[in-house]
């Protein structure tokens, strides 16, 4: 169990306002992305008096939202979670929600003071319909979590139009550790994106799974350097979830952590002009796993409210609901007040590492809507 006197409140809105902050000062030399920045600050800042406002007549709503804005990708990387978990597929089901339907989610996101919505999949730049939707709220920044390789010159134009969208390519490392788990020859087409990007002055960032193989390159000066001078703004390093017995070696354990954190503040030191962001992070510290509303929660390509990515579970969604009916999920409520979240845990998820116990207060969950 984590024992912590923690402040979740003041952490996520601090948090919030830092990565804010950062990102400002990391596109000083670009005036038309620092007037974006410096606009979006303001509306920060007027989202978190909402969730403030919020909290004190007891409704908790968190400063992040994850959304799966297609189960649809183009590539097959190993260990892939999203593919494990049946949730990513070569071709989109036709009971995708549409971008009708996300617009609507977007604007009631605005509305209740979520100010950071990161747009996954499957892979993202496969929805420009939703895209384009999200483009129409500058309110809120979206991360767009892609693998790089779809990046035409149409959609140049949006993340160039609307700069609230910016894109966040995946990479591993160098070319080695890149194409061993992405596919050979992913690697070139991720550096000819950031190049196109970079070109174009365009703000983007890196998405890293780290991995206990690939930790000490990743947090090298030559990866990182290599990406400063290409353009990188920000790199989100993300721990690396096991999906099967024989890859859990290359999930970090507490001594992989340890290093990442203390890593992360020589790094920072070393690029101020660059943001850099840990997930989860070291949840001792941060008073638990952020899921299941905490922080954040997980909106799936079908509309499932879902406590994360790595954990599919669901007894609400959200075409049938209000986005802050869906945050009233038994099952977010369940997993906070039993300290699922607050777990000790070997692997990158808490909640995919119990799985079981998520089952089974769904079906707790469940039968008792059943008996209302």
């Amino acid at each position: 169990m984590v024992e912590t006197d923690f402040n979740l409140g003041q952490y996520l809105t601090g948090g919030v306002e830092k990565i804010v902050r950062e990102a400002v000062r990391a596109t000083l030399s670009d005036p038309r992305e620092s007037a974006f920045l410096a606009r979006f600050a303001l509306a920060s800042r007027e989202a978190s008096r909402r969730r403030a406002r919020a909290e004190e007549q007891g409704e908790h709503i968190p400063p992040f939202l994850i959304a799966s804005i297609t189960s649809a990708c183009n590539l097959h990387c190993a260990g892939c979670y999203a593919r494990h978990n049946q949730a990513c597929t070569d071709e989109a089901p036709v009971q995708q929600l549409t971008g009708e339907d996300w617009a609507q989610i977007f604007a009631e996101a605005r509305d209740l003071g979520i100010s950071f919505i990161l747009l996954a999949g499957g892979e993202p730049l496969l929805r420009q319909d939703v895209l384009e939707a999200a483009e129409k709220v500058p309110e809120i920044l979206f991360p767009v979590f892609t693998n790089g390789t779809l990046l035409k010159e149409e959609l140049l134009r949006l993340f160039d139009r609307r700069r609230n969208l910016v894109p966040i390519l995946s990479i591993e490392g160098r070319q080695e550790k890149t194409d061993e788990r992405r596919g050979t020859g992913v690697y070139r087409w991720v550096r000819t994106a950031m190049e196109r990007l970079y070109n174009n002055h365009l703000i983007y960032g890196a998405s890293v799974t780290v991995t206990t193989s690939n930790l000490d390159e990743v947090t090298g000066d030559a990866f990182l350097e290599d990406l400063r001078i290409s353009g990188c703004k920000a790199v989100i390093y993300v721990e690396f979830v096991p999906v099967t017995e024989d890859s859990r070696e290359l999930a970090p354990g507490d001594e992989e952590r340890e290093i990442l954190r203390q890593r992360l503040n020589l790094i920072r030191e070393q690029y101020p002009d660059m943001v850099f962001i840990s997930f989860p992070g070291d949840e001792k510290s941060s008073g638990g796993c952020l899921a299941a509303g905490r922080g954040f929660f997980h909106i799936s390509s079908h509309g499932s409210a879902e406590p994360c990515p790595f954990s599919p579970y669901s007894d609400i969604n959200v075409k049938d609901t209000s986005l802050r009916e869906a945050l009233r999920s038994p099952l977010f409520h369940a997993l906070q007040e039993r300290d699922v979240l607050l777990e000790e845990h070997s692997g990158g998820c808490v909640l995919f590492e119990r799985k079981e116990t998520v089952e089974a207060l769904l079906a707790e969950t469940q039968s008792a809507a059943v008996l209302s």
